[in-house]
């Protein structure tokens, strides 16, 4: 009997064990995407089973940047530490300094809930682990930073948004700046560690990323609205499944891009609307002997059913992208009418860069008036580091198979402009049904292309 009794007990013990792992821990949904090509599902964490946190309990005050700062904090620890949870962000403007991840966490940002980022540089110190244009290097950390974290997630109908005081003060690249990222690129390029890559003093003024998944897996954003950012907005680095959705992006600064996947994978991005000061979204993979040797190329990539009110292009490829890019697939979007753009599909690269492009397709998009044209691809893109550093090792970027259908927009130059090395032409690009009503200059500008085929 004694024995019965203490199986029965041990039995009722599992039982409870078992009902707690499911009630805090985090679980995985697949999504299925379809795509010209071999599209793995996409692996996306649910923490509906999980236990809330909100901010307040654990200290937060509307206006104390310091007590708030503390309190998400400690809601992200002991969400962590919970095998899972979800750390709530009420209704109200809440002030605060950067915050960083843990594994197994979800940030819910709810209706009328403002999570206002302090100006202050010295509020994202220490220095972090992060990049510059496609070098890594120590600096600023962003105001949402992710590094090595599995299960996370942004969700909630709120708004995160950077106060621009000082930033915007920073969009200038006075001759100390430029110093500095002279000093990056030749560290980098001389095959010096990270970590003496350090980028953070009064001259060099590198602008962090609004939100940067550094090394992450497994990775949701859903419902939030984004308002400012000091440079790129969602920046994906080294990371792996990861869903967007649903967000409403706003940053008219400098360098704007409103979401980069740089040497990221299975990546999907839907139902967002942009309106950038630069690309909608840069698709990159680093720059130079890093992303050489880390051979770990920007794939499986899908944006679709996306809007676009403004950016210097609807999706911009490189120029950062020595890692590679391949599987690209942009279906189902519309650049608004009178929306400020320079391009829907902008390819472009360098002769430092090497890498190489391959396998991007872009179908079903509506434009109005583009101030260059459909199809951009040039090959010698430098912009300020052309007279700021000499070339140390040359690599030009096969760029081959792209595929465009079903385009249309009202007002442009011209529908493709493809401007190539003579040693290394760009090929095999196939057009069908790709219009404009109005062409300025010139339907087709090309230079050392190789099997262009138009069907329209």
């Amino acid at each position: 009997m004694k024995n019965i009794t203490l199986c029965f007990a041990l039995l009722l013990s599992l039982v409870f064990l078992s009902f707690k792992k499911e009630k805090s821990g985090v679980t995985l949904q697949e999504v299925v995407v379809k795509a010209p090509f071999k599209m793995p599902a996409i692996k996306i964490p649910d923490f509906s089973k999980c236990e809330q946190f909100s901010i307040v309990d654990f200290g937060a005050v509307k206006g104390d940047k310091e007590k708030t700062s503390k309190a998400i904090e400690q809601a992200i620890d002991k969400a962590n530490k919970a095998g899972g949870g979800t750390v709530v962000i009420p209704e109200g403007e809440w002030l605060t300094k950067k915050i960083h991840f843990k594994s197994n966490v979800n940030l819910h940002v709810n209706k009328g809930a403002v999570l206002l980022f302090s100006e202050d540089p010295k509020d994202y110190l220490p220095a972090v682990r992060s990049t510059w244009e496609g070098y890594e290097c120590y600096n600023y950390s962003p105001l949402i930073y992710a590094y090595q974290c599995k299960n996370i997630a942004i969700t909630g109908e709120g708004e995160l948004k950077a106060k621009m005081d000082v930033w915007e003060k920073w969009f200038a690249r006075p001759k100390a700046h430029m110093e500095s990222l002279k000093r990056l690129y030749y560290l980098a390029s001389y095959k010096k560690p990270v970590e003496e890559r350090q980028m953070v003093n009064d001259t060099a003024n590198l602008r962090p990323h609004f939100i940067q998944f550094n090394r992450c897996q497994n990775v949701l954003m859903d419902g939030v609205k984004i308002t400012n950012s000091p440079f790129w907005t969602i920046h994906l680095f080294l990371s792996k499944d990861v869903v967007i959705r649903n967000l409403q992006v706003y940053a008219h600064g400098h360098n704007n891009d409103g979401v980069d996947p740089e040497m990221s994978q299975n990546v999907l991005i839907e139902n967002c609307v942009f309106d950038q000061g630069d690309d909608a979204i840069a698709i990159k993979s680093g720059c130079g002997i890093d992303a050489w040797n880390l051979h770990t190329p920007s794939k499986n990539i899908v944006m679709r059913n996306c809007t676009v009110k403004n950016g210097h292009q609807l999706v911009a490829i490189g120029s950062e992208l020595s890692g590679g890019i391949e599987n690209v697939f942009i279906d189902n979007c519309t650049v608004v009418d009178g929306a400020k753009l320079n391009h829907l599909l902008f390819i472009k690269t360098n002769e430092r860069r090497g890498g190489f492009v391959n396998n991007i397709h872009m179908t079903n998009i509506t434009a109005g008036k583009i101030d260059a044209g459909i199809l951009g691809v040039e090959t010698d893109v430098l912009y300020q580091w052309r007279d700021l550093v000499p070339t140390i090792e040359r690599r030009l970027t096969p760029i081959k198979n792209v595929y465009l259908e079903n385009i249309t927009a009202t007002n442009v130059k011209f529908i493709s402009r493809i401007l190539a090395q003579k040693e290394f032409p760009v090929e095999n690009i196939f057009f069908k049904n790709v219009t404009a009503s109005t062409i300025s200059e010139k339907k087709s500008i090309h230079e050392n292309v190789v099997n262009f085929v138009d069907k329209n």
